[in-house]
């Protein structure tokens, strides 16, 4: 009886261990948000503040949203922030120089993301072409054509109706509502997944730690709100990523097509050898992330109110670092959508805090890639274990 105890004991352990390290990246935000908070006297933590950095964050999140499949799949795309200006570019110039409708313009900067992404999938499945080499290649081929396009120009101002994307705001009542929604939505995934694994028998967390988590949950959410709702509302860039957040976490965790993309990360051969069609699951999935870095182009040039051939200079290297801070591995096979919006709001975070402090932009830099190389020293060691 005593056996069982122990071993009962020992399940509650590591149940313990796993959901520790999975939230590693959450306690490492809310220790950065204390320390910003003391540093700056109470400023950092603040609705306004909070407001700005979540606003901020959407464009990184974005596309990191659209890096996360790529990265599980064992690929890399360096073309996102090439897309990304491309896309607003193609808006800029469809209705501030053209006067087109604003939904003609929107429309063909997405198909042009997806040509993109497609042409990436082309070369790097069906031409083997190393996905590092194929990206680099369109990064600069794409970033050429929209300088070449735009003959260096910035295009301002945009659409009215574009520019409500980056700085409108929602009603505070909605965004109670919406959390309301959110939390059964997220409550009835965490358990509907807890009453799966039970049924299956496979391992899951203790029912105490569960309830811990559903607690945490919905209070952190509501909590979310209110500071929200405190300064001017909900920003309508929060939606946009939330919208983008259901979708992948739904295709990626409860589709099949979601389970071949982190079968063929994890061990691609054995899934060749299963039948499952890799060439035509890497072309989607880069023309997915083709089409997410076209709707982050879109978002930035409504916040900056601009468009321009510089615009999204190295977003790719961020997207890539929100990805591995969240756990995403590079070798492919592993990593949860949620995970790429910590990293997102990490990065951030740090930028936003240090900004506050007045830091000079070369220090921003030293800290993210400092953060970045721990991330990945963690993953390695982690796996090693």
């Amino acid at each position: 009886m005593s056996d069982i105890n122990m071993a009962g004991a020992g399940s509650a352990k590591k149940s313990i261990k796993i959901d520790l390290r999975k939230y590693m990246m959450v306690m490492a935000l809310v220790i950065i948000w204390i320390v910003f908070t003391v540093l700056t006297r109470g400023s950092y933590f603040t609705p306004r503040n909070l407001t700005n950095l979540f606003r901020q964050a959407v464009f990184t999140a974005i596309l990191a949203t659209g890096m996360f499949p790529v990265i599980v799949l064992g690929q890399i795309d360096l073309t996102v922030g090439s897309i990304a200006a491309l896309a607003g570019g193609l808006v800029g110039m469809l209705t501030t120089w053209m006067g087109l409708p604003f939904w003609f313009a929107v429309a063909i900067a997405l198909i042009a993301g997806m040509a993109v992404g497609i042409w990436n999938g082309f070369w790097v499945a069906y031409r083997g072409v190393p996905a590092f080499i194929a990206t680099l290649s369109s990064m600069l081929v794409f970033r050429a054509v929209l300088l070449g396009m735009t003959d260096g120009i910035t295009i301002s101002p945009m659409p009215e109706i574009l520019k409500g994307l980056g700085a409108g705001f929602l009603s505070p009542v909605f965004g109670y509502v919406l959390a309301v929604l959110a939390c059964v939505v997220m409550l009835f995934i965490q358990w509907n997944g807890r009453s799966k694994k039970i049924k299956m028998n496979l391992p899951t967390s203790s029912l105490i730690i569960e309830i811990i988590k559903t607690i945490l949950t919905v209070g952190l959410l509501f909590g979310f709100m209110y500071m929200m709702a405190s300064y001017k509302g909900i920003p309508v860039a929060l939606m946009i990523i939330l919208i983008l957040f259901v979708i992948f976490q739904y295709v990626f965790s409860s589709t099949v097509f979601g389970r071949r993309i982190y079968a063929i990360g994890g061990n691609a051969n054995a899934c060749q050898l299963a039948g499952i069609n890799i060439k035509a699951s890497t072309m989607i999935v880069f023309a997915m992330n083709g089409v997410v870095a076209a709707i982050a182009g879109i978002f930035l040039s409504s916040r900056l109110n601009s468009a321009s051939s510089a615009a999204a200079s190295g977003a790719e290297l961020d997207a890539i670092a929100a990805c591995v801070i969240g756990g995403i591995s590079m070798l492919g096979g592993i990593g949860t959508i949620s995970g790429v919006m910590i990293g997102a709001l990490v990065i951030q975070s740090i930028q936003n805090g240090m900004s506050l402090l007045d830091t000079p932009s070369f220090w921003q830099n030293i800290v993210k890639g400092l953060v970045l190389l721990v991330a990945v020293w963690f993953d390695i060691s982690r796996k090693n274990k």
